[in-house]
């Protein structure tokens, strides 16, 4: 056998392992032409960086939309200065793409892989959620009584000289009037006159140059909208060394008090006032769902954190976990903001124990993609017909799910202009005013920044026809699910999301017609 046979020999089984980890894992084919170039010393990469290792494209299915997306978030990384960014997507409930781009630990050079774990923030309120709906559904959680039936340390509040109830049901909608993690009154309410004041003069810009330029203005106000939207998102992105989110600069976001439990918590903000009247006007609070986990203790007589770990569990999310500093939990990411020099420095210590319902766990693309395929198959289980039995249960009712996703009157969305919250969601309805024009979608989202870390989890539902579908065909979820996780503050993710899921759902589109064409 010759040297150079003898090499390639010796190299085939590095490039079929290769082949066989990007079938579910995306990226690029090494191949045998990469094997053999790999056994004769050809470079693979030429810098040695980690996004430049080779990583392998199926050759069917949605290579395309893989590598179009995969070039939106290295453009988003580089703009915003990410150290590592994770990426996971999933098409009809099977994981299609899943990948880390950069970093983990920029220190010791440890590389994102798909098994990355890192803050997910936020998206732990649809975790919370979950919970509060499974208790609802079996009758254990009344979402209209008064939060005292659960947790009478949280004492009766008064507004305006009123006394007034504050439910469930307005806690996961954030109408409940507990403060987020600014304490003066008088300044929310600026920033809130700031934000409409900013909204209606976009509005009326956008009505003003529509009705001069006719129909070809709508086109052009997209076009401004478009840039306007891209322009912001950039700069919220950190894109400018030193920036930080108002936000982040409240003391409360880097409390390193550990508390023992869900109620010793509410100590923090319990005995403070409303801002508004329950039910009156919408204020995003983390809070809320401080006490929400409190309610779900006591309904579930178990302490909060074993009953979500329990839930977890069940649902086969087994990377989902405390974000605990004191435990061992492998594939961790670390957590990066920039200084005001502009340097990329290690994110302060804190300790997330006073808002685990709210923003205080950690996870993986893969489980959030699987999280978010339990909830899609529990709202389309009910369009399929299923007379054959063959179809399962979802782990929730499909109309707890549509409960969920049904946008709340009086609320808002900060990440998606076009959205409304609804239960722990920001939700999208279908809309498209003219002909030929743009065509919005139906989707249910959620963002998360914490310190350090920022996060989307979108879920873009397929248009199905009520019972239209054959489950011996065709069985849920149907519809493309986006995860994305950085190890940056404040990196605005959502329109990034959407962009992702569209190109899937376009290559979907497309391979379903190319088949149909072939069966013809």
């Amino acid at each position: 056998m010759s040297g150079l046979a003898r090499a390639v020999r010796r190299v085939a089984p590095v490039g079929l392992a290769a082949a066989r980890h990007g079938e579910s894992g995306g990226g690029r084919r090494w191949g045998w032409g990469l094997a053999l170039g790999l056994a004769l010393g050809v470079k693979a990469a030429a810098d040695g960086g980690p996004e430049e290792v080779p990583q392998e494209v199926p050759r069917r299915g949605f290579g395309a939309a893989i590598e179009r997306s995969r070039d939106l978030l290295r453009r988003i990384k580089d703009e915003a200065g990410i150290p590592g960014i994770l990426v996971g997507v999933s098409v009809d409930g099977r994981e299609v793409w899943s990948e880390g781009l950069g970093y983990a630990d920029v220190e010791n050079r440890v590389m994102c892989k798909p098994e990355t774990i890192m803050r997910i923030a936020s998206i732990s309120k649809c975790l919370t959620m979950m919970a509060v709906a499974k208790l609802w559904e079996e009758g254990k959680l009344d979402l209209d009584a008064p939060v005292q039936k659960y947790v009478p340390e949280f004492p009766e509040k008064v507004y305006e000289g009123e006394k007034v109830t504050i439910t469930t049901r307005l806690l996961v909608s954030h109408l409940s009037g507990i403060r987020h993690y600014e304490k003066d009154i008088a300044k929310v309410k600026e920033e809130k006159e700031k934000a409409n004041r900013a909204v209606k003069l976009t509005k009326s810009g956008q009505d003003k140059e529509q009705k001069e330029k006719g129909g070809e203005g709508i086109e052009k106000t997209d076009s401004v909208k478009s840039k306007k939207e891209h322009e912001g998102e950039v700069r919220s992105r950190n894109s400018k060394p030193g920036r930080r989110d108002k936000e982040f600069e409240h003391e409360e976001y880097y409390l390193k008090e550990k508390f023992e439990s869900v109620i010793e918590s509410l100590k923090i903000f319990k005995n403070d006032p409303l801002f508004f009247k329950p039910g009156s006007q919408f204020l995003y609070s983390t809070y809320g769902f401080t006490l929400l986990s409190a309610v779900v203790e006591r309904v579930s007589g178990q302490k909060f954190t074993d009953y979500m770990l329990k839930m977890f569990r069940d649902l086969d999310m087994l990377s989902t976990v405390l974000d605990d500093n004191e435990a061992m939990i492998y594939n961790r990411a670390r957590c990066y903001v920039y200084n005001k020099k502009g340097r990329l420095v290690n994110a302060p210590y804190v300790d997330n124990s006073y808002k685990w319902a709210g923003g205080g766990f950690l996870s993986s693309v893969g489980d959030l993609l699987k999280f978010g395929n339990a909830l899609l198959y529990s709202y389309q289980a009910g369009q399929f017909r299923n007379t054959d039995g063959k179809l399962l249960p979802g782990y929730l009712k499909p109309d707890t799910v549509a409960m969920m996703w049904t946008p709340v009157p009086k609320t808002e969305v900060s990440w998606d202009r076009d959205g409304k919250y609804a239960m722990a969601w920001a939700v999208v309805e279908k809309k498209q005013q003219c002909g030929f024009c743009r065509r919005q979608r139906h989707y249910a989202s959620h963002t998360g920044g914490a310190v350090g870390a920022s996060s989307v989890l979108l879920i873009l539902p397929e248009e199905l026809d009520s019972g239209a579908e054959d489950a011996a065909v065709v069985a849920p979820p149907r519809g493309v699910i986006v995860s994305i996780i950085c190890n940056m503050q404040s990196v605005s993710l959502n329109s990034t999301a959407l962009k992702i899921a569209r190109e899937f759902d376009k290559e979907k589109r497309a391979q379903y017609i190319d088949s149909k064409k072939r069966d013809e």
